[in-house]
């Protein structure tokens, strides 16, 4: 048994060990995240001085239509590739969960597309939907299906970004191998021997084990998703067509870069944070706890 000195000796040294990091936090995150907030209840223009205008920015955006546009682009991109991501990191798991040949290889495919940088992600995918030589459409057309312009329709650029980051999944395949890891096998086997299905053991055992790491990888991609749309709309399709893929990141970026305006950039970001906080809560509400035995 340690003593209470050693303990508090322990703790100081490990204060001191995140004191660097917990200051590059405060410094490089949470000081500009109070300084933006506090931006929203300003008029700045980046050139004449802060001038405090209460909540009026506030109405100002919410009348804007692009705002709306922007913010249920958001939704739906939220509402189609959250979901899918899960599931396909959820499939890839279950798949690749087994040790055998040639494993290692598939694990590492899955995860690659994750690790590349954004823009060179995006221009890969710029190729790939190229509607007179990208991949995509020689394949469709060799099958003969319908060979659409993905980014330059309506109907097709959105979906387009969201089958883009479907591919991202290598960090939720990682979290979820390391959740199956967890489950003993002595539950499979115990199923097994009582004549339990595959479906059985999946909807009885690992569903219901995996459902922390689930709602952990579902709070992360919400976050994410409403942030992360920026680069690929920005090279991709400059918002377009006819603002199908105008998403709410890119918006703000407008308003503060291009017509400079800081306030109702500094508003939107705000609302953004507030929608993502009550997106969060709809989820905990549903699912009725983060999936602990004592948060049930």
């Amino acid at each position: 048994m340690f003593g209470a000195g050693h303990t508090a000796r322990y703790r100081i040294e490990l204060g001191l060990m995140l004191s660097p990091f917990l200051l590059g936090v405060l410094v490089l995150i949470g000081l500009p995240v109070v300084a933006t907030f506090a931006m929203a209840f300003f008029t700045y223009d980046s050139v004449s001085p802060p001038e405090w205008n209460s909540f009026r920015n506030f109405p100002e955006i919410f009348s804007e239509r692009l705002f709306w546009i922007g913010a249920r682009n958001s939704l739906m991109f939220v509402g189609l590739a959250v979901p899918l991501r899960i599931l396909g990191a959820l499939a890839l798991a279950l798949l690749l969960r087994r040790r055998r040949r040639g494993v290692g290889i598939y694990r590492v495919a899955a995860y690659l597309p994750t690790v590349i940088p954004d823009a060179a992600y995006a221009l890969i995918w710029l190729w790939i939907f190229n509607p007179f030589y990208g991949p995509l459409n020689q394949i469709l057309g060799a099958v003969g299906l319908p060979t659409p312009a993905w980014l330059a329709q309506t109907n097709t650029a959105l979906p387009a970004l969201v089958i883009m980051a479907v591919f991202q999944i290598g960090e939720g395949l990682v979290v979820l191998l390391a959740g199956l890891q967890d489950v003993p096998e002595d539950y499979y086997d115990s199923a097994a021997i009582d004549g339990g299905n595959r479906w059985q053991i999946f909807g009885r055992i690992t569903l219901p084990l995996l459902t922390p790491w689930l709602l952990l990888l579902t709070i992360r991609d919400i976050i994410l998703s409403t942030q992360n749309t920026f680069t690929p709309a920005w090279l991709m399709t400059k918002g377009g067509p006819y603002y199908a893929t105008l998403f709410l990141p890119m918006f703000i970026y407008n308003e503060a870069f291009d017509r400079f305006l800081f306030g109702h950039a500094a508003a939107m970001l705000l609302v953004l944070f507030v929608w993502i906080g009550l997106l969060l809560w709809i989820l905990y509400e549903i699912v009725g706890g983060w999936g602990y035995a004592g948060d049930v």
